[in-house]
């Protein structure tokens, strides 16, 4: 009960706080990650000083010399090449030959309205608060939290590695098909070698194009970017213009279409006969798959949906721009209406002009009824490898985000850039990359591509949802477009269309997300001791909140009740076996861990601030399910008084407080003792200090002030329990059933006032029910319970007028009349523990000591002096019955503790001697058994009705 002193420097109140100033993450606290780093040798490389991520809403000062760009190219242009990609050149007549005009806008509405709900929730995400590099991995970790977060962010990351394959096989297929053998560029003067070795060839080529560029920079990536775009807008623009001044021809086969026999196909500009006829789908198979796949409606979405997943180009590109979170909004909308409006055109044009024939035999048709054809091979390539390096450059830094964020560990500190340019993670990259395009299929790459993005897209709406739902007084996004609405439509619409069109692949990557939420929550060391706000944090404290209200106390009933335990501890470093045994006692109630720090607030801070860290260090080192409750009084009984009147919320407020019984038996260390199972390094300190270290005996609370508080919490109609040897209590040998420990008793007796009443009274019935409890919880039910009654012949009769030392006490409420004319009490008992459905033996305690002389109380009307005259040489012959049944193998014994002594309302000299006596008498009673605890209940917690 004493005081606790923090071998620590305190806390200095700051006088200001500078919203603007970094808040750099500091350093994680060592988790399994670093104990497989330390046993394989290897060590962390030291980080330099102002290194890691920001929260929303802070800043940090940017590296001189570093270049950022604007809206129009570091937005705008990624985010329309990237979303041209393959689709815009390469695969319009695969998706308007086969699901035909109507199918095709339909597909295209349907995926814009989901992006565009995504979108609104990335632009709400991105406005309210300053955006750092990892585009939407870092909004989504700084919302979900980091294991939600990093599994998003993982898949997020394969996602871009997976479209940038994409975008490689779609620009080697241009190659092939402008340069190849019989190409449209070189005709029938040779050209490349075509087979899959050469393919793979070109595209391991184009892939080092991408990665030397990256190498070099993502800035110098995104100003050339604008030069790159007006490249494809004139390619695009000429597109157009020859679906109006092209003349109707037959257009070639091309070489690679190994399934038609037919050697050319219908182009009939605009033709009123031609667009009824694309009206409709007409699925045929794919020439571009070696087996020649039959074509349906999910496959085209699929192919068609990469052209809408670079609308994440931009957020990935947050690192480099100068204004993420106007940016990124103001671009990403101006990008989406600018493809829409072409892919439109496009669709139409093409459904207008081109035979279906034409259209599903030949997918770059756009190139031999151009006006130019090589307009349509630059675009084609430019497109195609642009967007796949973006995503090559997204995927890199999405990557260093996860290392830098300490998510994987050791395992991905290498990614971490030095100089601003994360090589090891763009080479990492690289390489998954070229992986992928072993794959060789566009169109089988494209159903992965659009999984995973639908996925991150999913997550993303996730998100914002959750931060609208929570009220987050924070989440004041500036884009005013935002709505719960919205974001629970691109949530549902997400699920919803990823399930229905390839439920194998959904599942695959809904299992492969939950397995990294475990796996990270188990195993990150960000997730240990995370730097940043979780959304499921918010959405708890929103829950609770709401319960909590609807608790309503005046409605609590005995049928119900289960323990809400208070226990108060000096240093939990001589209490870890009490504290791990009241965690089992709760019974899925309330546990609450309170200390009294003596002290008072000097003006310089919190005291307890640094203190109360270490105490949920404690909660998750012992793993119980408890509340931490601080105070700072003048006296520990004041706090203990503050405590047990305050702790809890609404109907939420312990009715048991515990206390630690007062003796001068020694202390054990249980977190130095090399025995112990608590044994820990966690709260030794620098210099050989220690956290919750004993302030000695001159800190322990007088027997005065100690009886004071069990008396105070008796007073406000709190149940009280002494605890006692619990020092010398094993949970490791409960838990694995030791033969040595076998039974839980409880004594229905009154110490001094025995009597064969005893067993039906509250206070007993309290006690039994806390010892049913214990043997309920897991790891104790293999103990037997056994319940002591006095004999019959036990007690004093005191004539009417003296003290009434057995008079019959007041049967507990709502039991049945169990007492009848001559009914013995070992029947009767078994009849109450029958009604209270307990399982438990009962023992007549036949060598229970009568007290002697009883003529000697009956001119006694001062309860107090009786502490004074009670033989000792009866309380040790009741010790000595109690040892000798938990000599028998009791693990924990229960006793019904007495009355505290009556003490007037303000301390006084004579307090301490009659308190030092009531200790004492319960020192004799306990001296020498199992672990104790004295119990004194004063509400009926039984019932034995429905």
């Amino acid at each position: 009960m004493g005081d606790i002193y923090l071998m620590t420097k305190p806390a200095i109140m700051a006088d200001t706080l500078d919203p603007l100033s970094p808040s750099i993450n500091s350093p994680r606290v060592p988790g399994l990650m670093h104990k497989l780093r330390m046993r394989f040798g290897r060590s962390p490389p030291p980080r330099p000083p102002g290194e890691g991520y920001v929260e929303f809403g802070e800043f940090r000062t940017e590296a001189p010399g570093v270049m950022k760009v604007g809206t129009f190219a570091g937005v705008f242009c990624p985010v329309v090449l990237s979303m041209f990609s393959a689709l815009v050149f390469i695969r319009m007549g695969y998706l308007v030959g086969n699901a035909g005009l109507l199918v095709t806008l339909g597909q295209f509405a349907l995926a814009y309205l989901i992006v565009i709900f995504t979108v609104t929730s990335i632009c709400a995400i991105s406005t309210n608060g300053a955006v750092e590099g990892g585009g939407v991995y870092f909004m989504i970790s700084r919302t979900l939290g980091p294991e939600f977060g990093g599994a998003i962010g993982t898949l997020f990351f394969f996602a871009n590695v997976v479209s940038s394959a994409l975008c490689i096989s779609a620009c080697t297929e241009a190659l092939v098909e402008n340069f190849g053998a019989n190409g449209y560029l070189v005709g029938s003067s040779g050209g490349l070698p075509t087979s899959w070795w050469f393919s793979f060839l070109y595209r391991s080529v184009l892939n080092a194009l991408g990665l030397a560029v990256s190498l070099a920079g993502a800035s110098l990536f995104a100003r050339t970017s604008l030069a790159i775009w007006l490249t494809v807008l004139i390619c695009l623009a000429s597109a157009f213009i020859s679906f109006f001044v092209t003349s109707p021809g037959m257009i070639e086969r091309p070489d690679t279409n190994e399934l038609v026999n037919t050697t050319s196909f219908h182009y009939t500009g605009l033709s009123k006969e031609t667009l009824y006829s694309n009206i409709y789908p007409s699925y045929g198979r794919d020439y571009s798959t070696s087996a020649g796949d039959r074509v349906d409606f999910a496959s085209v979405f699929g192919v068609l949906f990469t052209g809408v997943t670079g609308v994440m180009a931009g957020a990935n590109m947050s690192g480099e721009l100068k204004q993420p979170s106007r940016s990124i909004p103001a671009g990403t909308l101006w990008a989406l209406l600018f493809t829409a409006l072409c892919y439109a055109a496009l669709t139409l044009l093409s459904a207008a002009t081109c035979s279906r024939e034409l259209l599903q035999n030949n997918y770059v048709y756009l190139l031999p009824i151009n006006v130019w054809p090589p307009f349509i091979a630059v675009g084609m390539l430019l497109a195609t490898f642009s967007a796949g390096l973006s995503n090559l450059i997204g995927a890199s830094r999405v990557l260093e985000a996860l290392a830098k964020d300490d998510i994987y560990g050791f395992l991905l500190r290498p990614m971490v850039s030095r100089s601003g340019n994360p090589v090891v993670a763009v080479m990492t990259s690289w390489l998954l990359v070229q992986i992928g395009i072993m794959a060789g299929s566009l169109n089988a790459i494209a159903q992965v591509n659009s999984v995973l993005f639908i996925t991150s897209y999913f997550a993303i709406n996730l998100a914002c949802l959750g931060l609208d739902l929570a009220s987050a007084p924070n989440f004041r996004p500036s884009f005013k477009y935002f709505s719960w609405v919205s974001a629970l439509l691109g949530m549902v619409g997400s699920a919803g269309l990823v399930f229905a069109l390839r439920p194998a692949y959904a599942a695959g990557a809904a299992l492969a997300c939950t397995a990294l939420v475990l796996a990270l929550h188990l195993l990150s060391p960000a997730a240990a001791d995370p730097k940043w706000g979780s959304l499921s944090q918010a959405l708890i404290f929103h829950q609770v909140r709401k319960y909590l209200l609807l608790l309503d106390p005046r409605r609590e009933h005995v049928k119900f009740w289960r323990p809400q335990m208070l226990l108060l501890v000096s240093s939990p470093r001589h209490a870890a076996p009490l504290i791990d045994f009241v965690n089992d006692q709760k019974k899925g109630g309330l546990f609450v861990i309170g200390h009294v720090r003596v002290g008072e607030l000097d003006g310089s801070g919190d005291p307890l601030a640094e203190e109360h860290k270490y105490w949920l260090k404690l909660i998750d080192h012992l793993k119980v399910k408890a509340f931490v409750e601080l105070c700072l009084c003048r006296s520990v009984r004041e706090g203990a008084a503050q405590l047990t009147r305050l702790a809890g919320l609404g109907a939420m407020k312990p009715d048991t407080v515990l206390l630690g019984f007062r003796d001068d038996h020694p202390h054990r260390d249980f977190f130095r003792d090399p025995q112990s199972p608590y044994k820990t390094c966690e709260f030794e300190l620098e210099g050989g200090e220690q956290v919750f270290q004993w302030g000695g005996a001159q800190t322990r609370p007088s027997a005065a002030e100690y009886v004071r508080i069990v008396r105070d919490v008796l007073c406000v109609g709190k149940n009280v329990c002494l605890c006692r040897h619990f020092h010398m209590l094993d949970m490791a040998a409960v838990e694995r059933r030791s033969g040595h420990l076998k039974y839980i008793d409880v004594w229905l007796v009154e110490p001094w006032r025995a009597s064969c009443e005893d067993a039906f009274t509250v206070r007993a019935l309290f006690a039994l029910q806390l010892a049913a409890v214990v043997r309920s919880a897991r790891g104790w039910q293999h103990l037997r319970l056994r319940v002591h009654h006095a004999p019959p012949t036990t007690g004093v009769m005191v004539a009417e007028g003296g003290v009434s030392w057995c008079a019959t006490p007041a049967a507990a409420p709502g039991l049945p009349a169990l007492a009848g004319p001559g009914r013995p009490v070992h029947e009767r008992l078994e009849q109450l523990l029958t009604l209270l459905r307990i399982d438990a033996s009962i023992h007549c305690a036949s060598d229970w000591p009568a007290l002697e002389e009883s003529g000697r109380w009956q001119d006694s009307t001062d309860e107090n002096s009786v502490l004074n005259r009670i033989p000792i040489t009866y309380l040790q012959k009741v010790n000595r019955v109690m040892a000798s049944r938990c000599a028998e193998g009791t693990a924990v014994t229960f006793i019904q503790l007495p009355a505290p002594p009556a003490l007037p309302p303000h301390p006084t000299s004579a307090d301490e001697p009659l308190c030092q006596q009531y200790l004492k008498v319960l020192d004799e009673l306990t001296k020498d058994l199992s672990p104790t605890i004295l119990v004194r209940g004063l509400k009926s917690v039984t019932s034995t009705t429905l």
